[in-house]
């Protein structure tokens, strides 16, 4: 006997090939069988005829390092169908962190991956494995390493090469990483200290890594005027090191870049695919961004962690100097010469003076304290100790558009977990916005497409064998629903709201949710 049966679903088994009607078996957590299973019998039957059965959604690019340790996740992931997520991306994980520049580096951490939960400590990725499995969590969860952590915690935050000590560290620390359960390692090549590297120092750091067939994602160097050479640079690592990397969350920042860069970089990808190179991309399927806010700031001002660039806000000279590089630089991602103070949003706020201020742009924030632009950045980010967020109106529709029909691109969220303030609604609804607006209204893809975007294909890039795949062995990660039914309800202006549409939702067999709501169970694992 069955512990559920599943029939007379549409199956999308996460290959992309169109549907067929089929009925789904479930049995200790696996799919037991598919096919049409007359006279079987079972403990729960569902009649799932007229809507769609697919995998369960892979979130490949997440920011829940933190968030999964506090009792309310859960639902904002699950109401939009994804059962397994992926942190520790953009070379920022919260694990492994130990060593002189501990301190450092969480405060540099905290505002992208969450602060590190009270009364726990992950010295090791091993630690926070342990940690994190230590009760059950209500979906799969795993962990990239973040090479900008291990550099951290290997030499701080100076600039300029690494010496061959802190090198010898470095490859320690992240061979330690790798053996202790890490699924690859990210970059983050537009943060410190990664931005420091240039292209050998970055080789070197990640030599370990030669024929590994471990998967590199990279959140690159630049993604507004240099991104095309940005990503001639990753081809020049992929070709080198001859392990898999991903490109995370593929954009180009600004007006006079929109419609120009994306097609040229596309085409760089296809063309080094067909030569064999193992590199493909992913994509977040909305216009704005969200990250630190510091990001805005010329990147060699990070030097030091936010304590040395929050006493750099208060020095007039130094404020001058970071003014005029803004004004004027292409050699770094300039976002507010890209995009304007307008489309630069303040978010997590935390001092009571400056609550008011969340959710305005920079521009508005000027005019309300009768200041430059600059000068209410600079005494903004003084204020706040560098900790605040932005969210950033960056890319246009049409090429987001163009990478999601590229054959070998993902779906990410890229979602992160502010404290307070608000956060970027893609952390309640960048699946289901897939498809209610890129499939259902748009047809940018078809239903199979996208589902094959937010399973098969990640899982293959990470190697998890059994996930994003509808077939007898494979995990019982599960998505039930009517396309017609799945709306994304957060917006900018209030984005704390669960997605809708998902009838049921298996994680590991167990319906995490039934018949549109929440189970409470939680059948995850630490993957």
């Amino acid at each position: 006997m069955f512990d559920y049966l599943i029939r007379n679903a549409a199956v999308l088994d996460g290959s992309g090939a169109e549907g067929y009607t089929a009925d789904v078996a479930l049995s200790g957590g696996t799919i037991a069988a598919v096919g049409h299973l007359d006279g079987a019998a079972a403990l729960h039957t569902i009649d799932a005829a007229g809507r769609a059965l697919t995998p369960g959604f892979i979130d490949l690019h997440r920011h829940a390092d933190a968030e999964l340790f506090f009792q309310n996740f859960g639902p904002a992931e699950l109401s939009q169908g994804l059962t397994t997520l992926i942190n520790g991306n953009c070379g920022l994980s919260l694990a492994p962190v130990d060593g002189p520049h501990r301190q450092a580096v969480l405060d540099y951490l905290a505002p992208i991956v969450g602060e590190m939960p009270a009364g726990l400590d992950f010295p090791t990725l091993a630690d926070y494995r342990a940690q994190a499995g230590a009760s059950l969590r209500p979906l799969h969860t795993g962990m990239l390493v973040g090479m900008g952590t291990l550099r951290g915690c290997a030499a701080g935050f100076h600039p300029g090469p690494l010496t061959s000590q802190e090198l010898h560290t470095l490859h320690g620390l992240l061979e330690r990483a790798l053996s202790d359960g890490a699924l690859g390692v990210s970059l983050g090549l537009g943060y410190a200290p990664e931005c420091f590297y240039d292209t050998d120092g970055l080789l070197q750091a990640l030599a370990p890594l030669r024929r590994s067939g471990r998967l590199i994602t990279v959140h690159m160097r630049q993604e507004g005027d240099g991104v095309v050479e940005a990503l001639e640079e990753m081809l020049t690592v992929a070709r080198a090191l001859e392990t898999p990397v991903e490109i995370s969350h593929l954009k180009a920042i600004g007006r006079r870049n929109w419609r120009q860069a994306v097609p040229r970089m596309l085409d760089l990808l296809s063309q080094a695919r067909q030569e064999g190179v193992d590199i493909a991309c992913d994509v977040y399927p909305y216009p704005a961004g969200s990250t630190q806010l510091i990001h805005v700031l010329p990147p060699e001002v990070q030097a030091g962690g936010t304590d040395a660039l929050t006493a750099a806000l208060g020095d007039p000279r130094r404020r001058a100097a970071m003014r005029e590089r803004m004004e004027t630089g292409t050699d770094f991602e300039n976002i507010s010469l890209l995009v304007g103070f307008d489309n630069i949003l303040a978010t997590g706020l935390h001092r009571p003076e400056d609550l008011p201020l969340e959710g305005k742009s920079i521009a508005q924030i000027a005019a309300l304290e009768g200041k430059d632009p600059f000068d209410a950045l600079f005494d903004l980010l003084a204020r706040e100790a560098c900790g605040p967020a932005m969210i950033d109106f960056i890319t246009h529709e049409e090429d987001i558009a163009d990478i999601l029909r590229a054959p070998f691109s993902s779906v990410i969220s890229d979602a992160t977990y502010p404290t307070q303030g608000l956060p970027h609604p893609r952390v309640y609804g960048t699946f289901p916005r897939l498809l209610e607006t890129y499939v259902r209204r748009r047809g940018v893809l078809t239903l199979p497409q996208a589902v094959r975007k937010m399973t098969r294909l990640p899982a293959d890039r990470l190697g998890l064998s059994k996930k994003g795949r509808i077939e007898p062995g494979a995990d019982a990660d599960l998505c039930l629903f009517s396309l017609e039914n799945i709306r994304e309800n957060g917006t900018f202006q209030d984005p704390r709201q669960l997605s809708s549409g998902m009838d049921y939702v298996f994680v590991g067999g167990v319906p995490a949710i039934a018949e549109g709501k929440c189970t409470g169970a939680r059948n995850g694992t630490i993957l």
